[in-house]
C-alpha cells in the first residue's frame, strides 16, 4: 500500500467554487504523509478549526505544528488551538501534544506602527505549556521525507525588501529592523522532486528554492504551494522571478494568500500557474 502524502489547504484567502467553506487573509495547510500529522500554520483566528471540522477531520491527533513565521496571519489560530485542545480535554477526549517546530524569532514582538505587535502575541513560555516547543535556525526533518528548512539564506539580491516600518523587539530589549529572519518553508522529497511548501516567502522564493535544493541534495522542483509576497513587486523582481521559476520546468506553481491577482496573472507567463483554495487537496 502506497502511504497517503498529501496536502489539505484549510484557509487560505480565498475558497474554491461549489466548496462552501470560509477564507480569510491568512494560510493553513494540514500535511499528511508518512504517518505523520502536521499543521503549517494556523490562520489568523479559529476558521482553519471550523473548516477542518466541516470536512470532517480532526486535528486534535497532530503530530507537529510548524509556523512558517510569526505574523498574525500565520499564527493567530494558536490560541483557539489551545482552547480547543484544552475543552477536548476536559470532556475527555484523547489528544496528543504536538510538537511546536519554529525559528526562534517567531515569538519576539513585531511593532508596526500604528499596530503595537503583529507578531506571535503568545511567547515560547506561554506555548511550551501545550505544545512540545523546538526552535531552531537550522534545517531539521521531520520525517524521512519532510524538511524545515530553516533560516533562508538570502543570496539573490532582487529579493531583499526594506523593512519600512517594521520592527522587532529581541530578547535583551533591543528594537531592530525586522527584515523577517524567521521566514522558512518546507520542502518534501518525491521520487521526481521535490514540493516546496511556503507560508509568505518574505525570504524570496527564489532564495527558499536554492535553500530547498541545497538541504535535499535535489536540483528537481515540481510543485511551490504557498505565498510568494509578490503583491506589489517591481517589474524587475516580477520579471527574474518569472524567469528563475521558468528554468525550474515546475509542473505547477500553486501560488496563493500573499500572491497578487496581477502577479499570478505575470507568472502564468512563465510557468504553470494554478489555482488554490480552501478546501483543494494535493496528492504526491
Amino acid at each position: 500500500m502506497i502511504p497517503q502524502r498529501s496536502l489539505t489547504v484549510l484557509v487560505d484567502n480565498t475558497t474554491l467554487t461549489d466548496r462552501y467553506f470560509g477564507g480569510e487573509p491568512g494560510l493553513s495547510f494540514l500535511i499528511e504523509t508518512e504517518g505523520k500529522k502536521i499543521l503549517f500554520d494556523t490562520g489568523y483566528s479559529d476558521l482553519f478549526l471550523q473548516n477542518a471540522a466541516k470536512m470532517g477531520i480532526s486535528l486534535l491527533d497532530l503530530d507537529m505544528v510548524v509556523l512558517s513565521h510569526g505574523h498574525l496571519d500565520h499564527s493567530g489560530g494558536l490560541f483557539p488551538l489551545i482552547r480547543h485542545m484544552t475543552r477536548s480535554i476536559i470532556e475527555g477526549m484523547p489528544i496528543k501534544k504536538p510538537l511546536l517546530v519554529a525559528h526562534p524569532w517567531c515569538f519576539y514582538p513585531r511593532p508596526k506602527f500604528p499596530v503595537p505587535d503583529t507578531g506571535t502575541l503568545l511567547s515560547e513560555q506561554e506555548l511550551s505549556r501545550f505544545f512540545d516547543v523546538c526552535t531552531t535556525t537550522v534545517p531539521q526533518y521531520l520525517t524521512p521525507n519532510l524538511v524545515f528548512l530553516g533560516e533562508i539564506e538570502r543570496t539573490f539580491e532582487f529579493e531583499r525588501v526594506d523593512p519600512g516600518v517594521r520592527k522587532i523587539i529581541l530578547p535583551d530589549g533591543s528594537v531592530k529592523e525586522d527584515h523577517i529572519l524567521d521566514d522558512s518553508s518546507l520542502a518534501f522529497r518525491t521520487s521526481v522532486g521535490l514540493v516546496i511548501i511556503t507560508g509568505c516567502s518574505h525570504a524570496g522564493i527564489c532564495n527558499i528554492v536554492e535553500q530547498a535544493q541545497s538541504v535535499c541534495g535535489e536540483q528537481r522542483v515540481i510543485d511551490i504551494i504557498g505565498g510568494l509576497h509578490l503583491l506589489k513587486p517591481s517589474p524587475a523582481r516580477l520579471k527574474k522571478t518569472g524567469e528563475y521559476l521558468r528554468n525550474l520546468q515546475l509542473k505547477s506553481l500553486h501560488a496563493c494568500h500573499c500572491t497578487s491577482l496581477a502577479s499570478k496573472i505575470a507568472l502564468a507567463g512563465y510557468c504553470p500557474v494554478q489555482d488554490v483554495g480552501t478546501g483543494m487537496k494535493l496528492e504526491w
